[in-house]
């Protein structure tokens, strides 16, 4: 199965509005990074962050209909993109006019194989550092996320290939989780902090109706969330 390891930079965080200005992909041993200048400006709040700056992209061309827009929607038709947060990077290649029919979330994975919720934060850095990853490159540029995605990736993989050994057949598995919501079993945030969901379903179902209400303000940044709080309070 050939994986495509991506990575966006992007002008803000709301997928009804910004767009993407960085992409870099891994296939193999073969990473391509480009520039783009977006539609919308790149935020403040972007370039604290990224480093990006709208000076930066004034004479770049935009991505829709570039050399690499082509060649990574034929990757991607024939392949599996591999990011984390997955359903991010895919709403920002859906804004360029990109498809993504197969993909794996690291991030997801990460919720499956941490169903207790031991591990407190789940960004792509802190899994570096938590992991003990010997990664390098600096946070926040789009190669060096790569470098870290595919390190992560591959301690997943690993994971996953002790109850299924064929390495195809984790993939797959891989795949499958990806594409469901994780159901949560411990709330690792706020007032109920290691308290298990069903536990705080029973004593104080209003706090979980609460803070579905909240989640469903980003449902796309909240899938696993909001699926697990529903599915709680069902039951409470």
């Amino acid at each position: 199965m050939q994986l495509i390891f991506l990575d966006t930079e992007t002008t803000g965080n709301d997928v009804a509005k910004d767009r993407l200005c960085q992409i870099c992909y891994r296939i193999g041993k073969e990473t391509r990074t480009e520039y783009f200048k977006p539609p919308v400006p790149v935020s403040v709040k972007a370039m604290s962050i990224t480093h990006i700056t709208n000076k930066m992209l004034a004479d770049k061309e935009p991505f829709i209909g570039s050399r690499m827009s082509k060649d990574l929607q034929a990757l991607l038709s024939e392949g599996v993109l591999v990011a984390h947060n997955a359903k991010f990077d895919i709403a920002m290649l859906a804004a360029e006019g990109m498809s993504v029919p197969k993909y794996i979330c690291t991030l997801r994975i990460a919720r499956s194989l941490n169903s207790d919720n031991v591990i407190p934060e789940y960004n792509l850095q802190y899994l570096r550092y938590y992991l003990g990853l010997e990664v390098e490159g600096h946070p926040h540029d789009a190669e060096s996320d790569v470098n870290v995605l595919e390190a992560v990736f591959e301690r997943q993989l690993a994971k996953i290939m002790e109850r299924i050994p064929n390495r195809n057949q984790a993939i797959e598995e891989m795949i499958r989780i990806s594409e469901k919501p994780t159901l949560f079993k411990k709330i690792n945030f706020g007032k109920y902090k290691d308290k298990g969901l069903e536990e705080v379903a029973t004593s104080d179902p209003r706090y979980l109706e609460w803070l579905l209400a909240e989640k469903r303000k980003t449902p796309e940044m909240e899938e696993d969330w909001i699926y697990t709080l529903e599915h709680y309070l069902k039951r409470s």
